[in-house]
């Protein structure tokens, strides 16, 4: 199954919008992100995966593919991780795929599943509205910041267990 997920690159001090593209298929397992990413964007998969498994989530053992695309843009730093993290959740039916669209994912994950805080909020939530993106997860410790928006709905998390019980209606 295949998964989209928004998220955002910085360039400069501007946001611009990132899909991240999921697939999640049969054959032998692995897991590769491609669309131009720098180190800490290759490291994620290590932070994702032990945080869905320190999350009490079951990691899929199979072929997993990420894109950050547009591909022609530098993809730098770990803001990326919970997005990556959700687009699998969703590949992988956990979640629910629909509207997640109207959606922004940013911040770092702990190998235990927590979210850390990512500098530059501001601007990708700045870029989230002015792409029409309605709701914008951000970690807990960036929510002042990127709460100075008034006009976009900012979702603070702690961990990414919250975001897997939101998007199910669970409370949390």
């Amino acid at each position: 199954m295949v998964s989209k997920i928004n998220s955002c690159a910085l360039t400069g001090i501007d946001g611009c919008i990132v899909e991240v593209e999921t697939d999640i298929s049969n054959g032998i397992p692995s897991f590769d992100i491609v669309g131009l990413g720098d180190t800490a964007v290759r490291e994620s998969r290590e932070r994702v995966r032990a945080a869905v498994k320190n999350s009490g989530i079951d990691f899929p053992v199979r072929r997993i593919t990420i894109n950050l695309a547009p591909a022609n843009l530098r993809k730098e730093g770990s803001f990326y991780d919970v997005a990556v993290a959700v687009g699998i959740l969703a590949a992988s039916e956990i979640i629910p795929s629909t509207e997640l669209g109207s959606y922004m994912f940013l911040g770092e994950l702990s190998l235990d599943g927590r979210i850390k805080a990512v500098q530059g909020i501001l601007s990708m939530a700045c870029c989230a509205r002015s792409n029409g993106i309605k709701n914008v997860f951000v970690p807990d410790a960036n929510a002042d910041e990127a709460a100075v928006l008034k006009d976009i709905n900012i979702i603070p998390v702690k961990s990414l267990l919250e975001i897997v019980r939101h998007l199910n209606g669970q409370e949390v």
